[in-house]
């Protein structure tokens, strides 16, 4: 994912295929954690029979802790051994701070949750700026016009808050994707040029656009991805231990981490974080959006697992069926989109792509009378089907290697 003068469509360079001579810092991987941790707090929200607001608020919440996380993210891509460790830090302590307050988002602790999240993303444009440079492949980074509703959410109450802060989100994502790559450069170039005109010698440099690490960037969300996945495998494992102990429970949880393992294997194994999706096959614009959906749709699975446990000796409440079969469908859903841009071809879509997307949301109908672990079963099949696919078709000649 390399930030090279293209199209926004043009996949990007990546000579190494994913490899690079940089690797994330312990500093890096500490700020990672601290946004996982804050992922398994979400989780939470979607405890018992969760309903259509339970989930929205997840969308809601999630979408600010990756957006967060993305913002500094990119800043340490691109700053390498430059980065202020003291920045960063103040940023790891936001995100903290919304991660403390999920528990009480919806009472008192939402102030905390919207102040939290002003800072870190004041802090990380008022970094780029001190750099210079525009992050022209993901200006949301340094974007911060849509923190405006989350400061006047402060004096808001329930759902009015909710309401603006989707409406800052969507003001950050919709200057991204409205905004093309050379137009967000000019702009940069004729704010420094009003700014420097009849001032003497340029206090400033010309603005130039942020150059990307691709390997480095890919490692990063594969990461964050595989740490995501740890923490379902934690939830999972937390949930069992507090339940009893019976046969149905074993098949119950085996049949989970295979799910889990399954989901690892299309999203880490050989890809950037991404199910199906080749190192380098897309611009950071188009793939970044990708990863927030895959890893917010491993989140709500976690939190489906959990409490898949507490009822594997009778049906699962039917707001948790969905939950769990949504998660995968949406899951495999970017694992297609992903799988069709690498160029594995119509006829992969047809035969591997739609039925793992379309089996899960049946599932999901039909599987109100059966045991929870049956349904997980189910699952893990319909995770590993592009897997049996490709095997089956790479008999023919032409045909792209399995997904691992």
């Amino acid at each position: 994912m390399t930030s090279e003068n293209v199209s926004p469509g043009t996949p990007p360079t990546h000579p190494l295929s994913g490899e690079s001579e940089r690797h994330a810092s312990w500093l890096e991987l500490f700020f990672d954690l601290i946004a996982v941790a804050g992922v398994a707090q979400l989780a939470h929200l979607l405890h018992g029979a969760p309903g259509a607001g339970d989930l929205g608020l997840y969308c809601l919440l999630y979408l600010a802790f990756w957006t967060a996380w993305m913002c500094f993210t990119t800043y340490g891509n691109v700053a390498a051994d430059k980065v202020h460790t003291r920045a960063v830090l103040t940023g790891m302590f936001g995100l903290a701070v919304m991660a403390a307050a999920v528990p009480g988002v919806r009472t008192d602790h939402a102030r905390a949750f919207a102040l939290a999240y002003v800072l870190v993303r004041v802090l990380a444009s008022r970094i780029w700026q001190s750099r210079g440079e525009v992050v022209a492949d993901w200006p949301l980074a340094q974007l911060s016009v849509g923190v405006v509703p989350w400061i006047v959410s402060v004096w808001a109450e329930a759902p009015a808050r909710y309401w603006l802060w989707a409406a800052g989100l969507a003001v950050d994502l919709g200057l991204t994707f409205a905004l093309s790559r050379n137009r967000i450069l000019a702009r940069a170039q004729e704010e420094w040029q009003k700014h420097s005109a009849g001032r003497g010698p340029r206090a400033h440099p010309r603005p130039a656009a942020a150059l990307f690490d691709s390997g480095h960037l890919d490692e990063r969300l594969g990461l964050f991805t595989l740490i995501v996945i740890g923490e379902s495998v934690a939830l999972t494992v937390e949930a069992s231990s507090e339940a009893e102990w019976t046969s149905r429970l074993g098949s119950m949880a085996v049949g989970s981490f295979v799910l889990l393992l399954a989901l690892w294997a299309l999203a880490v194994r050989r890809t950037c974080g991404v199910p199906l999706l080749g190192f380098g096959v897309l611009a950071p614009r188009f793939a970044l959006p990708l990863h927030c959906v895959t890893t917010g749709a491993l989140g709500a699975l976690a939190a489906s697992l959990g409490g898949a446990v507490e009822h594997v000796d009778e049906h699962l409440p039917a707001g948790m069926r969905w939950l769990m079969c949504g998660s995968v469908a949406v899951f495999l859903a970017v694992g297609v989109v992903a799988g069709v841009v690498s160029d594995r071809g119509v006829r992969w879509a047809l035969g591997a792509g739609v039925p793992m997307v379309v089996a899960p949301v049946l599932l999901g109908a039909i599987a109100g009378r059966g045991s929870p672990a049956l349904l997980v079963w189910a699952l893990v099949v319909v995770a590993r089907w592009p897997w049996l696919y490709e095997r089956l078709a790479a008999r023919r000649p032409g045909q792209p290697a399995t997904p691992g």
